[in-house]
């Protein structure tokens, strides 16, 4: 089974619980600032994980849907609109969403180059005429060289051991997590994300037809360098 497809449960909210709804707060904040004076009719928030920044979208007036594959995280946050399925595949129709948005690093989950630009293929295909895309992504550059072997920490009763590394032939950074629990067989995760440059992510949105507008390197506004922990691409659907 595919390591999207087991990973995304009780064990991975423990882990990346310090994600909360204050780091929401401040992405979408960002997003109002590079998108202001644009009112979108319908906003989506893809792989929207256990729903925060669907959250903030909707207390702040945007009309938001969901989108995630993970039904163990769909059901956090069971009141807030949002739709299960796989991201290669869109359930919308074309020209549904004025913005669509895609938070924390979820593009390069997939084996094959063709899955992973499938999905870019699937953002043009759902954003109308004029609409706007927010893809965030780690910086393959920053991430490689900055790369913690190996990791342990302490998370509600429990021990999680991380192994991470480098494979320079799939080009993929990987992760190991070890979940050591009382009374309890010890459960082995994984997660494998293809660690695409700054230049393979913009051909791939222009052999979509989106252009890129600006690059960022983290949500407080900075340009991306080479050095930046994170790339954010903005851009928009073309008339």
């Amino acid at each position: 089974m595919a390591w999207y497809k087991e990973w995304f449960g009780k064990e991975y909210l423990d882990l990346y619980s310090h994600r909360n709804r204050g780091e929401a707060e401040l992405h979408i904040d960002f997003v109002d600032r590079i998108f202001s004076g644009s009112e979108p009719r319908a906003v989506l928030d893809l792989a929207c994980g256990a729903g925060r920044h669907t959250a903030v979208l909707r207390e702040r007036g945007y009309r938001a849907l969901g989108f995630d594959l993970s039904l163990t995280l769909l059901t956090q946050n069971a009141k807030l609109p949002r739709v299960a399925g796989d991201m290669c595949c869109l359930p919308f129709a074309d020209g549904t969403f004025d913005w669509i948005l895609n938070f924390f690093t979820s593009f390069g989950y997939f084996e094959s180059e063709h899955e992973n630009f499938r999905v870019l293929e699937e953002i043009a295909r759902s954003l109308a005429p004029g609409g706007r895309f927010l893809i965030d992504l780690f910086n393959r550059d920053y991430v490689v060289s900055h790369l913690q072997p190996r990791e342990s920490q302490d998370r509600n009763g429990y021990q999680v051991e991380i192994e991470r590394w480098f494979d320079h032939r799939t080009e993929r950074v990987n992760k190991r997590i070890r979940v050591h629990a009382p009374g309890r067989e010890v459960q082995t995760f994984v997660e494998s994300v293809r660690a695409y440059s700054r230049e393979e992510v913009v051909m791939g949105l222009d052999w979509t037809g989106l252009e890129v507008d600006d690059l960022y390197g983290n949500f407080q506004g900075e340009a991306f360098r080479r050095d930046s922990e994170r790339l954010i691409l903005v851009g928009h659907r073309p008339h």
